[in-house]
């Protein structure tokens, strides 16, 4: 057990509202001891994206979870917002000097960001399906019509959008149920979000990835859209030390999909 999971005596368990940066708050659920580990869910989605594996993650380790700026359970921005300042300020409340990163899409994107500008707070970390700053995306119609939505505020078409390139699997999977019922609660809040949030300046992580020095696992699923496994390949390529796998039988949402195959993996490799 580290130092820093003996430092909650002052924080009352489990839901707490983190007061953010530039106004607002900031929803986050703390569970277990050991080790400090932060999980980062993605765009359009929030913290119950880990619904299924923290009851076992937190039997080894102090668990946080958090729903990212106007999504979830926190407050909508209503002035530009830096995603990578949040984290911070969720580290600093709990008193936490440093701790393993967990992020799936827009969550690993964020931890990787964070990790290049404050790499001594970061003892790991773990990247699901992640995307990553600077990278070229390919054009493609799905793709395109996914930023379409994005840019009209077509909330009804970005959600079924989401669901057919990202939740590609279909509701019969596992996790099927719940990621329809994030998917739809939080399209209207991401459009907001998305319009607040920022670039920090200097938010181009894919050619500064070999100073990356927190010891990092790289995963996706099998099922999710080709440029993911792109991305995930420069990643392992280029992080010293990164070990990759891909898991079968999930897609962009691999927490909800496979939770037993990934909870091992993560249990292996957070310190």
């Amino acid at each position: 057990m580290t130092a820093d999971a003996h430092e909650r005596s002052d924080v009352p368990p489990g839901e707490v509202r983190i007061p953010a940066p530039d106004g607002g708050r900031l929803w986050a659920e703390r569970n277990g001891t050991g080790s400090p580990v932060v999980l980062l869910h993605g765009a359009g989605m929030d913290s119950r994206l880990w619904d299924a594996i923290v009851p076992e993650l937190a039997r080894h380790h102090d668990v946080i979870r958090y729903d990212a700026r106007g999504l979830g359970r926190s407050t909508p921005p209503d002035k530009p917002f830096s995603d990578v300042e949040d984290l911070r300020a969720v580290l600093d409340h709990f008193g936490l000097r440093q701790a393993a990163l967990v992020g799936l899409s827009m969550g690993g994107e964020s931890a990787l960001d964070f990790a290049l500008a404050h790499p001594e707070r970061v003892a790991a970390l773990a990247l699901i399906g992640a995307s990553v700053s600077g990278h070229d995306w390919p054009h493609s119609p799905e793709l395109s019509a996914y930023a379409t939505a994005r840019r009209k505020r077509d909330t009804a078409a970005l959600a079924e959008l989401e669901l057919t390139i990202w939740a590609a699997m279909g509701r019969a999977a596992p996790g099927g149920e719940l990621i329809e019922t994030m998917v739809a609660s939080n399209a209207e809040r991401r459009v907001v979000s998305e319009q607040h949030c920022v670039v920090s300046a200097g938010r181009d992580a894919e050619p500064h990835l070999g100073d990356i020095a927190a010891p990092t696992l790289v995963l996706h699923g099998d099922h999710d859209h080709p440029e993911i496994a792109v991305i995930a390949e420069r990643l392992v390529t280029d992080i010293p030390g990164a070990y990759g796998e891909t898991i079968p039988d999930a897609d962009h949402y691999l927490p909800l999909r496979t939770p037993k195959r990934l909870t091992e993996l993560l249990l292996s490799h957070l310190p």
